[in-house]
């Protein structure tokens, strides 16, 4: 179809399934659902280069053809192959999908936690009838009682009790550290539990985090030193995720190397907004860790697993 300028796009938002990439049209002017392996596509209806495919125009014609992905390593998960840029549920509570022999999973279910507030004393998590994902109701009690269950987690005044609107200003803040790096080398998720929101409410949050580039060149350690803790990177970067770039140039620390067999991960590092710019046109902001010191030590993550039970170093010292 010829394409009319200017743009004219629905004004409904995009309504598109869990795990699927918005994506321009080939008029390069209205966002719409990608369409995934084995659908029927055209230049309106692109597919999921995301995911690493394309659309075949030679076994269908009159302008259409069917998403194929490139070629890639199939997955195996619990004794059932899927091929590249397969997409498959298998549960009902996670979405995931096989690139080139990964298996990537998005939750379709909440994954917050609730901490008890003056207006849910007693939470609880049920899961209903013919509902995948559990839900939380809140247990209602003696007026006195409501009071007394949420003061575990509100700060106590003498003068007067927590008003159900006013939760912010009585909320008692708990943050838990955050985790180690998903990656020992590469862009990478860390993550913690926090309360800190409007509402009070212990939820999840997430930060990238980069303790190195893969392809870092380790400097010399200096005459009598066995270790390199944190250097930088010669020239300003970018960084690099989910196929957008940061709109800013950085020059961040990353964690060295060693000579005597020790590791170096991060010790104390802070979290700061970036801004990242996508090929499609989008911005988004996600937080990001920058190091700002890194310890050097034995306890090293076994077979470079960071999230193995052996490893308990703990990162310190954080600020947004």
């Amino acid at each position: 179809q010829a394409c009319t300028y200017p743009c004219q796009c629905p004004s409904q938002p995009l309504q598109c399934p869990a795990g699927t990439s918005h994506v321009l049209d080939a008029c390069g002017c209205c966002k719409v659902c990608a369409r995934q392996l084995g659908e029927l596509c055209s230049l309106q209806k692109p597919c999921d280069h995301h995911k690493g495919l394309y659309c075949d125009f030679s076994k269908i014609h009159r302008g259409s053809g069917i998403c194929l992905a490139h070629e890639g390593a199939t997955c195996d998960l619990l004794g059932k192959i899927y091929h590249n840029g397969e997409s498959f549920q298998p549960t009902c509570k996670l979405q995931c999908i096989c690139m080139d022999g990964a298996i990537g999973c998005i939750p379709l279910c909440s994954e917050d936690l609730r901490l008890p507030s003056p207006e849910c004393p007693n939470p609880r998590r049920v899961k209903f009838h013919n509902q995948c994902c559990e839900e939380w109701i809140c247990q209602e009690g003696s007026e006195e009682n409501r009071f007394e269950t949420a003061m575990a987690v509100f700060r106590e005044d003498p003068t007067r009790k927590p008003e159900l609107n006013n939760l912010q200003e009585n909320c008692l803040v708990q943050t838990t550290e955050w985790s180690a790096c998903s990656k020992s080398c590469g862009m990478g998720i860390s993550a913690r539990v926090t309360n800190n929101n409007p509402q009070c409410r212990l939820e999840k949050e997430t930060r990238l985090c980069m303790v190195r580039p893969c392809n870092f060149p380790m400097e010399k350690t200096k005459k009598g030193k066995k270790c390199l803790r944190t250097p930088k990177p010669r020239q300003s970067l970018r960084f690099e995720f989910s196929g957008c770039t940061s709109t800013h140039l950085y020059r961040p620390k990353f964690c060295g190397s060693c000579t005597d067999g020790r590791c170096c991960t991060p010790y104390v590092t802070s979290t700061v907004e970036v801004e990242f710019r996508c090929p499609e046109g989008d911005f988004f902001q996600r937080k990001m860790m920058f190091i700002k010191m890194c310890s050097c030590h034995y306890d090293c993550p076994r077979d470079n697993d960071i999230f193995l039970a052996t490893y308990h170093r703990r990162m310190i010292g954080d600020h947004v």
